[in-house]
Formats: structure tokens, sequence, C-alpha cells
């Protein structure tokens, strides 16, 4: 018997100690990444999550939504334009893209085709303070309050704007050496990060903008306010693509699978992410985080 009672109190002791290195693995906050079946090879340039719904886009205007990351749909986006970005605000799904394309949507299903005013390719969007703002090449800045009438912005720069964030009631634009911000999305003022490298994508949480890029390595920049920027290092020599935030942690991703993980956006973790393709966007919702990428590869975590 007191045999037994020690195997016992055995037992429980191995079966706490697994569980405490699963409490610390960070295994819910991107650390784990499972493959699902997106059933498309076109390649996956931006992911978004509202209203119950993730949204991917790509590739021939391609477009695909799910209710939890795992099983997809696709949907008849009307366009064969390459889209680059998604974004949900104001019960309204956004999607833009080359030849200043741009989609709306209230249900991710059915879509609709906006006048953009523009033909430069539209890279990024974003919703927040009330304002839809999508950037693109050329340095281009578009705002509209409900996604159907656009109305161009003077941006200051010439330069290619592949992301743009809101956070702490500011827009955060970010490009090929240049970083613009905005309180309304009407008026921008450039910021110097000291790097002059090309950012791809910006993100806010935790009180923090975090943009990534890099040309030959992987850049990471950090801001509390968006216009004093502190360059991090990232570990890897990878580009990197998109940022998203999400129960309490940052995930990056880029180049040749590349994830990075962070608790704070200082300190960066490298994540097996189970492939080699190039991964272009990461979105957070509903206790899951979803990455696209190229090969229409799509990963989730937890």
């Amino acid at each position: 018997m007191k045999t037994l009672r020690l195997y016992g109190a055995g037992l429980l002791v191995a079966l706490l100690l697994a569980l405490a290195a699963c409490g610390t693995s960070g295994g819910g906050g991107g650390a784990t990444w499972t493959p699902r079946i997106s059933w498309t090879t076109n390649h996956l340039y931006g992911v978004a999550y509202g209203n119950g719904l993730f949204v991917a886009v790509g590739d021939r205007g391609t477009i695909l939504t799910s209710p939890d990351g795992v099983s997809w749909t696709a949907r008849a986006s009307g366009t064969t334009n390459h889209l680059l970005g998604v974004t949900y605000g104001n019960d309204t799904f956004v999607a833009v893209g080359d030849g200043g394309t741009i989609l709306t949507s209230l249900n991710g299903v059915t879509w609709t085709a906006r006048a953009s005013a523009t033909g430069d390719w539209l890279s990024g969007v974003t919703y927040g303070n009330g304002t839809f703002v999508a950037v693109g090449h050329g340095g281009t800045i578009l705002t509209s309050s409900y996604g159907v009438s656009w109305t161009p912005r003077t941006s200051g720069t010439g330069n290619p704007l592949y992301g743009v964030a809101y956070g702490n009631g500011l827009f955060v634009a970010v490009g090929a050496g240049a970083i613009l911000t905005s309180s309304y999305g009407v008026s921008w003022t450039p910021r110097t990060s000291g790097m002059g490298d090309w950012l791809y994508g910006v993100t806010y949480g935790n009180g923090l903008f975090v943009a990534v890029g890099g040309y030959y390595s992987g850049t990471i920049l950090t801001s509390s306010d968006g216009v004093s920027w502190t360059a991090r290092a990232s570990g890897t020599g990878n580009r990197l693509w998109g940022v998203a935030y999400g129960n309490g942690t940052f995930v990056a991703v880029g180049d040749r699978g590349t994830i990075l993980t962070s608790p704070d956006g200082v300190t960066w973790t490298p994540q097996a992410s189970g492939t080699g393709n190039l991964l272009r966007g990461v979105a957070y919702g509903n206790g899951t985080f979803v990455a696209v990428g190229h090969g229409g590869t799509i990963l989730t975590s937890p």
C-alpha cells in the first residue's frame, strides 16, 4: 500500500511538472503551428479577422474565408487583380490590391468593387478612429469612412508604402525607407527610424508599435508613440513581411517560413513553422493566430 501511495505521488509530481513545462513553452502564443488546407496554390498576401471570420486574400483575386482558421472556403471576388491587404472595421471587410483595386464586404462572402481614384498598387489597409486608411505605391494614401468613397491624401513621399496600423490615437504607415504618422489619416508627418530600411508590416499592441521588414536581414523596430523608433535584434537574416499582436504575444512572419514571437516586442524567439514557403501575412482572432503565404500556405497557432 505504501508503495502504491509513493507511486501515485510520483505520477502526480510528473503530471504537475509536465503541465508547468507546457505553461512555460508558450504553446498557446505562436510557438506551435499547424498547416491547414487552403484548397489553392495561389500566393496569399494578407489575412484579417472580424465578426467571427478570418478572411485571407491573394493572387488573381483570391479570397478565402474561415470561421476558425481550420476550414477554408473560396469566395468570388469579381476581380483577377492581385489582392495584397485586408482589414475589418465598421462592420465591413475591405480588401485592397494592384491597379488601385478596392473591394468591400459586409459578410466576407459577397464582395463589391469600389472606385479608388488611383491606378497605383495598394498594399495595406487598416481601420481606426472611424476611418479606413489604405496605402500603396508612389506614397499613395487613401481614406474612407465606410469603405465606399475614397479620398486621396498627401503623404509627402513618393516611396512605396506597404503597411499601415492604428493604435493609441495614431495611424502609422511604413514603406521603403519611410515611416509616416497621422492622427486622423488626413495630414501625415514623416518620422525618422535611423535605419532607412524597407518596412513591410506594422501592428500595435500592448502600448507598442512594432514594424518589420528588411532587405538582406530581418528588421524589427519598436515605438511607444510612433515618433521615436528603436531597432531590435530579430536574430534572423530573413526579411519579415507581416506582424500581428494577440494573447499577449507579437508574431512576425517572413521569408523561408520564418516565424518569430515576442512578449514585449524587444526579445524575439524563432519558432518552427514546418514550411519553407515565404509567409506574407498574419492575424489574430478568436484565440488563434493565422499566418498565410506563398503557394496557398495557411498555418494556425495554437
